[in-house]
């Protein structure tokens, strides 16, 4: 039998993944090693990459362990769990995870929006229980490497409005570039908030001040997102005051949550409204930590232009900010990382959708998408 040519984008992108995301030198991560565990998570939809990045795995003297999901078994699961087994901790999950020195996951869904009739508190309460599980992949930079990425599925393209091939060739565009390269461009935004005390943010139906003194910006290269193309923070807890009105929807475990308005006093969510799915919203802001914003982000790719209701790419669109409710990162000095939630809403400030300002500590520093460097 002939064997299936690959696409040599996917192999690019394995590279990339291996050789760069999850070797590269990059402030406190660890680097796998020869004789060091990668867990790979992702579906069978992924197959391809999948095999790719476990041959490049096996060829560094590393040993690769794969968890492949299969289409719809998320949806069985909460559609039959008893609140025992929604309770129950997956300790050989954990112990897996303990056990690896990278993770590499690959979101490859059938379909996007499989949960949207489930209970919203079945998801909640699984959320607070796997919690613990995630904050270690996320949080634990001197034992584990992390890196997450998409792999193009007909729904995530039917999400974007695209067709199949349109989504390969905008995801391969952004993902398959000179990383380094892109690094430096970055290094040049950071320098605009180092050792500042107060972000501003102003766009249409928005007037928000968030705190960041003594919380510098990371910068997202591609080590640990991919595509990367952002700097983040997590702002003082007590010293976000101000309204936002948010441009783009958020898909959260298959719900369409659109029009998010939310006003915060000392810190805290006090009023908070959508026009989509509002109850949802509401539901989330109950999880612990939730009504805390854990991370400014501030995209900076401008290679990805549009959005496609894929926050991995639509939070590094160029000209964008956005605000993650709960969860912290370490790496950031944030105090909120026992959060039960960490959930990314994106705000547009080119000038197309009403055009904003980004002004630190009294001097603008962006100005519809636009840097003034």
């Amino acid at each position: 039998m002939k064997e299936k040519k690959i696409d040599p984008r996917i192999k690019k992108l394995a590279k990339v993944l291996v050789d760069y995301s999850i070797a590269v030198k990059c402030r406190d991560l660890i680097i796998p090693k020869k004789g060091d565990i990668i867990k790979i998570n992702s579906t069978v939809l992924a197959k391809d990459l999948i095999l790719e990045i476990y041959k490049l795995i096996i060829k560094k003297g590393m040993y690769p362990i794969v968890d492949v999901g299969l289409p719809g078994m998320s949806k069985i699961y909460f559609e039959n769990a008893s609140d025992g087994q929604l309770r129950h901790f997956p300790e050989l999950t954990m112990y897996m995870t303990k056990k690896a020195q990278a993770y590499i996951g690959i979101d490859a869904p059938k379909d996007t929006r499989d949960l949207e009739k489930i209970n919203p508190r079945k998801i909640a309460l699984r959320h607070k229980i796997t919690h613990k599980i995630s904050d270690y992949i996320v949080n634990e930079h001197k034992k584990i490497r992390r890196v997450s990425t998409d792999f193009p599925t007909e729904a995530l393209a039917k999400e974007a409005g695209m067709s199949l091939k349109e989504f390969e060739n905008f995801l391969y565009s952004a993902t398959n570039i000179d990383w380094k390269k892109e690094k430096k461009k970055l290094e040049k935004i950071e320098k605009l908030f180092h050792g500042k005390s107060e972000v501003r943010i102003i766009g249409k139906n928005t007037d928000i001040t968030l705190g960041i003194k003594g919380r510098a910006m990371t910068i997202d290269a591609g080590e640990e997102n991919m595509p990367g193309g952002e700097i983040f923070c997590a702002p003082l807890e007590t010293k976000t005051n101000g309204k936002i009105s948010f441009t783009y929807p958020s898909i959260r475990d298959g719900r369409k949550i659109s029009g998010i308005c939310l006003e915060f006093k000392d810190g805290k969510v006090v009023k908070a409204k959508a026009k989509e799915n509002d109850d949802y919203l509401k539901t989330l802001l109950n999880l612990k930590g939730a009504k805390i914003v854990g991370e400014l982000g501030i995209g900076c790719n401008t290679g990805i232009k549009r959005y496609t209701n894929d926050l991995l790419f639509d939070e590094k669109i160029g000209g964008t900010i956005h605000l993650a409710l709960g969860m912290s990162y370490k790496e950031c000095k944030g105090k909120n990382g026992d959060a039960e939630i960490h959930w990314d809403i994106v705000k547009d400030l080119r000038q197309k959708f009403g055009g904003g300002k980004i002004i630190v500590d009294g001097k603008v520093v962006q100005e519809n998408g636009i840097w003034k460097i």
